[in-house]
Order: structure tokens, then C-alpha cells, then sequence
């Protein structure tokens, strides 16, 4: 053949190993979420490339043969065809013995990197730019294309498969999607502007409710309003005035003697009726829900869903109260200030840039939010700001009492009856940066 017939035959040898290149890493790199989304909305042929996923065995085999095959081929003929053509450039300027190799290394040197370049690099890089689409589109001729390999395909599978049986090589591939997967998908449409930041914020809530207890989101026991079966009409009606609360517990003497709980409403009906009531009795008083506190909010979402309650009480080992639940705290920690009301007093004020004033019963996962913090240490131990504080400082904490970690300065600012009532965080200078935690006393 003519040096211009082996070109053509060279070319079409590159589209061809280009064609399998493209098709294996689009077939290889579609996502199978957008394949099925595809395939519900009526598109047969991402179906198809569904079905050629999981049977895939076949296809890289045939992949394989066409590849090799055609890159053989292509240098045998690209030697043969310019090999003479090298020859004869060099022969002008030089024609010692080592002519026919110089000749030689420059042909193989030229079809290798046209095989390279248009035949794996740039198919490769194109494919992973739209692999869905692209292996949509060659489905069908790759169909076709294994069929003709299938009995060679088949003759070295078996061997490959006997080998792996051998070696004892798992060969079965995991496709289940874990948490981190899905955290590193909204990560990735957060970057890409599809995700607004506090829808970001709102997932990320979601999947934490696994691992969030209960008590993280409760209001605390000091901070419960009770009735008491004995308690005076007037303190009711003042407690009903000055607490916007819906619900209220109703206990025996204290608050570990827990009866049940009467709806705002009712009381509020027969004082809009001008009925007096005395105390409270059983028409008022309901069931309360008791839940242990080392419930997650996952599950405490399964009871209501399953007993129709919103309320409910949280108990400790020892069967002590330590604090009540209701839906809309598990909503709130979800959507944030979305729904939180207007008047409530904020946990976490921020001062300026660099500095904020944080209540010691925040949950430890909105500081971790707040400040952006990806771990506190050893959190299974506490909940809330100031139980990080206190396991910390291992002592009950006195004002101007300090914590260093992850870049911030945890100072006590305020102390109630040894609770710590509020911490000012501020951030530590970049030379303090690297120490990774230190405590100050007075």
C-alpha cells in the first residue's frame, strides 16, 4: 500500500481504539441515579445501560480485545508505513549504521503518540465530561460489537474468573451508598451553586437526627413549668399568662412525680367560659409520653409518628426528669431560625467577626454549625457547650475559667449556682492556631 492508503488505514484504526476508549470509561463512569432517572422518564436506552452495568464482564472483555487488537495492528502498519519515509529524511544527513533504527524509534515514536493522543487521552477526558450521555448514545453499536467478541470474550472471562477464584479476589462490586457518599454529593452541588447554603444546612440537620440524642434539643429540667394537682387557679392563669407554652406538665408534689399534662387550651376554654375550676382532675389531665434519655431524635420521631403525640417527657436511669420534648424542638433543630420564634432568646449572639456570646445550654452540634468546627473531642461525654466546658476543666468552673480548641478561646463569662450560664468565644491568634487544646485557671 501506498504511504497515503496506510494513513487512511492508521485513521480509521485510531477512531476505531478511540471509540472504544470513549465508550469504556462513559460506560464505566455513568452514575446509575441519573441512569434510572433517565430510564423513568421513558429513555429505553439507559435501561440498557443499566442492564450492561451489572453484567459488565462481557463488555470489558470485548473492550479489551478491540483494543489490543487494533493498537497491534496499528503499529505494524505505522512501522511498515513510515518507517521507509523516516529513512529517507535521515539519509540526507546521515547514513551510517545506525540509519534503519533512528528510522525505526522516530516511526514508533509517531504512531504511539497519535494512539495516545486520539485514541485514549482525549476520548478518555471527553468521556468524563457527560458520561451519561455520551453512554446513552453508543449503547446500541457496543450491543452489537460484544455479540461479534462474545466468543472469544467468553473463553477469556473464564480464565479471569478462575484466576480471581484462585487468588480469592472479591469481584463484586458494592453499590450500596453510605451517608458519606450523600454528604459528599451535597458538598459537591452545595460548591455548584444548585444547593443554597441553608438548604445545604437543612440536609445536613436531617441526617444528623441519627446521631443527635435527646436531650440536645429538650428544654431542661430548670427550665420545665409544671402545674401541681394542688396548685391555686391564680398561679395557673399567671403561669398560662407569662409561659407561651402549649402544653404543661401536671406532678404530684415535684417534678420527678409526674402525672401527665394538660393542653393550654382546655384550661383556656373554661376560662374564656367563665368556669372556675378548683384543681386539676382527669378531665383536663392527659397521658404523657415517657422517653429514656438516650434516645436519638431519629427514634423519638418513630414514637410520636407511632403513638400520635408531640409531647413528652425525658427520664434518666435513676427515673429522674431531666427535661420535655416536643415536635416542634426536633422542627427547630432541623430548620433553625426558620421556625424558631421571633422572641425567643437567642443561644448564640455574635458580637463581630470574630467573637460571639454562646448560653452554656447551647447544643454542642449548633456550636459545632456556628463556628464551624468538624469535631469536638470525646463527645459522647456531654451535650451541650458547657458540658464540654466542665469535662475539660474537670472541676466546676468559676468565671474567666478558659478552654483553647480548634482555633477558639471558650472563656466563662457567667456562672448561676455552678451552672454556666454564658461563655464568650472569640478566636485565638494564627500563632495559636497549631496548639490543639489548653486550659487556663485562675
Amino acid at each position: 500500500m501506498s504511504l497515503f492508503q496506510n494513513i487512511i488505514v492508521i485513521a480509521l484504526l485510531i477512531s476505531a481504539a478511540g471509540f472504544l476508549s470513549l465508550t469504556e470509561i462513559a460506560l464505566a463512569g455513568a452514575r446509575k441515579v441519573k441512569l434510572k432517572i433517565l430510564a423513568e422518564s421513558g429513555e429505553t436506552r439507559a435501561q440498557k445501560v443499566l442492564d450492561l452495568q451489572e453484567q459488565s464482564a462481557d463488555f470489558f472483555a470485548a473492550s479489551q480485545i478491540g483494543l489490543n487488537a487494533v493498537a497491534i495492528l496499528g503499529g505494524i502498519l505505522g512501522e511498515a508505513a513510515f518507517r521507509p519515509f523516516f529513512v529517507d529524511l535521515i539519509v540526507r544527513v546521515y547514513s551510517g549504521p545506525w540509519l534503519e533504527t533512528i528510522g525505526f524509534a522516530l516511526s514508533f515514536t509517531m504512531v504511539t503518540s497519535l494512539f495516545i493522543l486520539f485514541a485514549d487521552l482525549m476520548p478518555k477526558r471527553l468521556a468524563m465530561i457527560a458520561p451519561e450521555k455520551i453512554a446513552i448514545s453508543v449503547i446500541e453499536p457496543i450491543q452489537i460489537f460484544i455479540k461479534i467478541c462474545k466468543p472469544l470474550a467468553w473463553g477469556i472471562n473464564a480464565i479471569a474468573n478462575l484466576l480471581f477464584r484462585l487468588f480469592k479476589v472479591n469481584t463484586i462490586r458494592d453499590d450500596n451508598i453510605t451517608f458519606d457518599d450523600i454528604s459528599a454529593v451535597m458538598d459537591a452541588g452545595a460548591q455548584a451553586g444548585v444547593l443554597q447554603k441553608q438548604e445545604h444546612h437543612f440536609i445536613e440537620n436531617v441526617f444528623e437526627l441519627e446521631e443527635r440524642t435527646v436531650p440536645s434539643s429538650m428544654t431542661t429540667r430548670e427550665n420545665v413549668v409544671f402545674f401541681t394537682l394542688t396548685e391555686p387557679e391564680d398561679s395557673i392563669r399567671q403561669k398560662l399568662g407569662e409561659y407561651p407554652y402549649s402544653k404543661f406538665l401536671v406532678c404530684n408534689e415535684h417534678i420527678d412525680q409526674v402525672i401527665g399534662y394538660v393542653d393550654a387550651k382546655d384550661i383556656l376554654v373554661r376560662i374564656l367560659n367563665k368556669q372556675s375550676f378548683t384543681q386539676l382532675n382527669e378531665s383536663t389531665i392527659r397521658n404523657v409520653l415517657m422517653i429514656p434519655d438516650t434516645l436519638t431524635l431519629s427514634e423519638l420521631l418513630d414514637r410520636f409518628r407511632s403513638t400520635k403525640e408531640k409531647f413528652a417527657v425525658v427520664i434518666n436511669e435513676y427515673a429522674l426528669v431531666v427535661g420535655v420534648i416536643t415536635l416542634s424542638d426536633i422542627m427547630i433543630t432541623v430548620m433553625g431560625d426558620w421556625v424558631t420564634p421571633m422572641d425567643e432568646e437567642q443561644q448564640i449572639i455574635k458580637r463581630d467577626n470574630h467573637s460571639w456570646l454562646i448560653d452554656g445550654g447551647t447544643p454542642i452540634e449548633d456550636v459545632k454549625h456556628v463556628l464551624e468546627i468538624e469535631e469536638f473531642p470525646e463527645n459522647e461525654n456531654y451535650e451541650t457547650i458547657a458540658g464540654f466546658i466542665m469535662y475539660r476543666l474537670r472541676k466546676i468552673p468559676r468565671p474567666a475559667d478558659a478552654v483553647e480548641y480548634a482555633g477558639f478561646k471558650f472563656e466563662v463569662v457567667d456562672i448561676d449556682h455552678y451552672k454556666i450560664d454564658q461563655l464568650l468565644v472569640t478566636q485565638v491568634l494564627p500563632s495559636q492556631e497549631n496548639e490543639s487544646l489548653t486550659t487556663s485557671e485562675d
